[in-house]
């Protein structure tokens, strides 16, 4: 199976920004596809093709870094869908999987294991101080950051999260900047 790059990759490649590499794909000069979560991807033949029309030095070795995991766990598949193409096209190259429920959520975590949850504790089936506790007392997952989110939370309430586990708590609608920097700041990244 060809090897597929996600903006940020081909932009390491061409030595440019994400958004230059999504200028190019949108002018028509990179032949790219959408993946339902409407985040786009590059075959490696399509961007290396691009990049010896355009005399653009396609690198010998690639320098494999691990990529940090983030499962993002919201029944609302357009906050899903937000967050996951916010953090897919961040500098930092994570590697992004949700999920919408908690049966789900709980495969994912023992599955993916990520480095980082962010959490929608008001979920139907979902007790967001269990999930923590749950996850920070187990030995395979308690250095796993969790940023909780909530649109029904008060101080009270985060500081119950923050007693069980949580490490950041953000009340929605969602600080996509503040959030992406609270990422990049758990995972010591920033």
């Amino acid at each position: 199976m060809e090897e597929v790059f996600t903006v940020f990759k081909a932009s390491q490649w061409c030595n440019v920004s994400p958004k230059t590499i999504i200028n190019w794909i949108e002018q028509g000069h990179i032949s790219a596809y959408k993946t339902v979560g409407g985040h786009r991807r590059i075959k490696r033949s399509d961007l290396e093709a691009f990049m010896k029309k355009q005399g653009i030095p396609i690198p010998e070795a690639e320098v494999k870094a691990e990529r940090k995991k983030i499962l993002v766990v919201d029944d609302d598949a357009i906050i899903v869908e937000t967050i996951v193409q916010a953090l897919e096209e961040d500098e930092n190259d994570y590697e992004v999987i949700s999920a919408s429920d908690g049966f789900e959520a709980g495969l994912q975590v023992n599955h993916f294991k990520p480095d980082l949850l962010i959490l929608d504790i008001m979920m139907p089936d979902i007790k967001g101080y269990e999930v923590c506790r749950k996850i920070k007392s187990h030995e395979d997952t308690k250095d796993t950051k969790i940023i909780v989110l909530s649109a029904y939370l008060d101080d009270e309430k985060f500081k119950k999260m923050k007693e069980y586990g949580a490490d950041a708590c953000f009340s929605k609608p969602l600080p996509l900047p503040r959030l992406k920097e609270e990422v990049a700041h758990l995972l010591g990244l920033s």
